[in-house]
């Protein structure tokens, strides 16, 4: 449906802003360089105007924390049908972009920088080549679209296509412009799409097993111990990392990996997704607010507030864990740095098959 946008002046005599525009589109375009968090705070800008040779030049790049890559199109001065349809074109050419060719992409838009050096100071992760380009997003940029338009995107989500339009509205107080923004679709869907197709072998797949993996990771940040002791899984420190915990519902079986580690834990979900504001663990001294106990509760307090940033915590009913220097690792398994996802790789099915002779407690039934 058609997203309407309003912004009141705060006041006892509350005043509408005008609604206004930007000079030129191009400006959006620079903003989004100079601030990539106007889309999301977890995506890098790692190029502009990239030249597709045949089909015209992609209006921004850019890399998630997974190195998977999100096509990025403002509707400028075409039309509605064009955009979406011109985006699909430059995705098919995205997807067989090369690590070498997207290393010349970045070093062309920064002047000279290292793709992988980049990533590390931004991600505090190695770019594997592996893992670069397994999955794309396409994120088209408008003020406006027409229903129909609205109606396409949104039957190519529903269809796995991790496709999604955020709309822009510039508002004039006196001379100060401000931009607001709106996302046509929960941007958890689109990805959830992507991690989907990460998720899945490029040379085979099969029906979903039922099995969801989860990616406990971040020292910095949470202590599986801690999750392992007062039942729980968490991600934050940004949406990207948080907003898949949306896809567990309670009865869902999880296998828990710790990355660069191994398999920890097997355990059932007992409710869905909460934030750390809100969420509690029975402790010895009863029941407390995570964020007022945790080691890392300073951090959760402070990003509580913050829909983005904060903690969000799934209650779990562990069958059975492992502390991480007993983790389960063989060569072959799989891993992925969505924090989770349904994988339909046939390594998938590989795997859990082998957890279950590691992990004897796995089956509730039993």
């Amino acid at each position: 449906m058609p997203v309407h946008y309003a912004i009141w002046r705060v006041g006892e005599n509350p005043q509408p802003l005008t609604i206004s525009k930007l000079a030129t589109e191009k400006l959006l375009q620079k903003m989004i360089i100079q601030d990539s968090s106007i889309l999301s705070d977890q995506w890098m800008i790692i190029g502009e105007e990239v030249n597709t040779l045949d089909s015209g030049r992609i209006d921004l790049l850019a890399i998630a924390p997974d190195a998977s890559l999100i096509l990025i199109e403002l509707k400028r001065d075409r039309t509605p049908r064009e955009v979406v349809a011109q985006a699909l074109d430059y995705a098919s050419w995205v997807d067989d972009l090369t690590a070498d060719r997207l290393s010349q992409i970045y070093e062309k838009f920064s002047g000279g920088g290292n793709l992988g050096d980049a990533f590390r100071e931004r991600f505090n992760a190695e770019l594997e080549e592996d893992s670069l380009n397994q999955s794309h997003q396409i994120i088209i940029v408008a003020a406006e679209l027409d229903p129909s338009t609205e109606r396409i995107v949104d039957y190519l989500s529903k269809n796995g296509i991790s496709i999604n339009v955020l709309f822009f509205k510039v508002f004039q107080h006196g001379d100060e412009q401000f931009l607001s923004r709106a996302w046509l679709i929960d941007p958890s869907e689109t990805q959830t799409n992507a991690a989907q197709a990460t998720a899945t072998s490029t040379i085979a797949k099969e029906p979903w097993n039922g099995e969801f993996y989860v990616s406990f990771g971040d020292s910095n940040s949470r202590v599986w111990e801690e999750a392992r002791r007062y039942g729980f899984i968490s991600a934050g420190g940004g949406s990207w990392y948080s907003q898949t915990l949306k896809q567990l519902q309670p009865g869902n079986r999880v296998w828990v990996k710790v990355p660069a580690t191994g398999y920890v834990g097997v355990g059932i979900v007992q409710s869905a997704v909460e934030p750390a504001s809100s969420f509690t663990i029975e402790t010895e001294h009863g029941e407390k607010l995570a964020m007022d106990t945790l080691k890392y509760s300073e951090l959760y307090r402070k990003n509580a507030d913050d829909p983005d940033k904060s903690e969000y915590f799934v209650p779990v009913k562990w069958l059975e864990t492992r502390a991480e220097h007993e983790a389960v690792n063989e060569v072959g398994f799989f891993g992925n740095q969505n924090t989770v996802c349904k994988p339909t790789a046939p390594k998938w099915r590989h795997t859990v098959d082998k957890l279950k002779s590691y992990f004897k407690c796995w089956n509730t039934d039993k």
